[in-house]
């Protein structure tokens, strides 16, 4: 198997989690993670009900010690900043050592915007965008992110 064809297989997952999630996560979008080593799965979650926790804190916890070194698939980009003012997912991300990010779609919200992506990639983490971005796209049209 290609390393292209897992990448996708493992955002198909990402994107499934988020969908189970559609009309649960309040204003916040549903999002996917996924977090693998070697292709392998060591941590996934969506975003939780109501829109906390989010899905890369869930997917981080889950992984534990093994995200580092791994890969996150996430269906949105990760937030540079968050609205309560705690670690933002792209600081999580590159904390736990996860060394590279594939995100579908680019988040319009303030909290992201292109700057999760700026924000992992100062620290070092090798980032990806639009990767199966027309599959996840429909789980976006009802986000309306606050400006």
């Amino acid at each position: 198997m290609s390393h292209q064809r897992d990448d996708e297989e493992l955002m198909r997952r990402a994107i499934a989690l988020a969908r189970a999630q559609v009309g649960n996560t309040g204003e916040n979008p549903p999002v996917g993670c996924v977090i693998a080593r070697d292709w392998m799965i060591v941590g996934e979650g969506a975003t939780g009900e109501g829109g906390r926790p989010h899905a890369e804190e869930i997917a981080l916890a889950a992984a534990g010690p093994a995200a580092a070194g791994a890969t996150a698939y996430v269906t949105l980009e990760p937030c540079a900043a968050r609205s309560t003012g705690g670690l933002s997912c792209a600081e999580r991300l590159a904390a736990a050592g996860v060394t590279r990010v594939v995100f579908a779609c680019r988040d319009a919200s303030r909290y992201a915007s292109g700057r999760g992506a700026e924000r992992l990639r100062a620290a070092g983490v090798a980032v990806e965008e639009g990767l199966l971005v027309q599959a996840a796209e429909p789980l976006y049209l009802a986000y309306r992110p606050k400006s």
